[in-house]
């Protein structure tokens, strides 16, 4: 059984929404996923810094991919917050890509010096909320921002449960590191705990998103 077929029986079980995440560098041929999570971390020389030297190979993908639900999946940390604006113009004008996503450096053990400040990260969210009015196509909630640059949204989201080689682990592997959910830069983290919350504005916001892009 490969990738397709797991998609297509999460499908065949019942759930609404089955997204896929990758590095991209493997070609892409997953129509039935609603989303593919594919990691783009800025213009080809940053990302290659930080991913190796896979940025053409990626986009090559992207060309050859038999779907256009594809959405770039971009962790803004110190070497590639200045490329923010060229991802969201490269999710805007390529072909099979249908949105963009982000999240913030979340500082594990030996990452720490890759975060951002409060201030860097008002100052991308900013032009995130630029790109937006600017009419890029990007799958986050505006309504979350203040919360995730001071890091107040309600951790671990109970919600989110990794499962791995059989161990169920609540909101991935943060929780074992002491002090670092309060440190979390995952968006999607902090928009399904405030929405589980009960907050109005991430409901309403989530709706008229999730109706635009899945």
């Amino acid at each position: 059984m490969g990738l397709r077929d797991l998609v297509i029986e999460a499908k065949k079980m019942g759930f609404l929404i089955v997204n896929v995440v990758t590095n991209g560098t493997f070609p892409i041929d997953l129509p039935e996923a609603d989303l593919i999570l594919l990691s783009l971390d800025g213009d080809r020389e940053r990302h290659n810094a930080i991913r190796g030297d896979t940025y053409d190979t990626i986009m090559e993908n992207i060309k050859k991919a038999t779907a256009d639900n594809i959405c770039f999946y971009m962790a803004v940390n110190q070497m590639n917050q200045g490329a923010i604006r060229d991802v969201c113009q490269t999710a805007k004008d390529t072909p099979h890509v249908r949105a963009v996503s982000f999240n913030f450096h979340t500082p594990y053990p030996d990452t720490k010096d890759l975060a951002l400040s409060r201030e860097e990260k008002a100052a991308c969210c900013e032009v995130i909320r630029q790109m937006m009015r600017e009419g890029a196509p990007v799958f986050n909630l505006k309504s979350a921002f203040p919360y995730l640059i001071d890091n107040t949204f309600p951790t671990p989201c109970h919600q989110c449960v990794v499962i791995e080689n059989g161990k169920v682990s609540t909101c991935g592997r943060c929780i074992e590191v002491p002090g670092l959910c309060e440190q979390c830069g995952y968006f999607f983290v902090a928009e399904y705990s405030l929405l589980f919350h009960g907050n109005i504005k991430i409901i309403l916001e989530m709706l008229r998103t999730y109706l635009k892009y899945i």
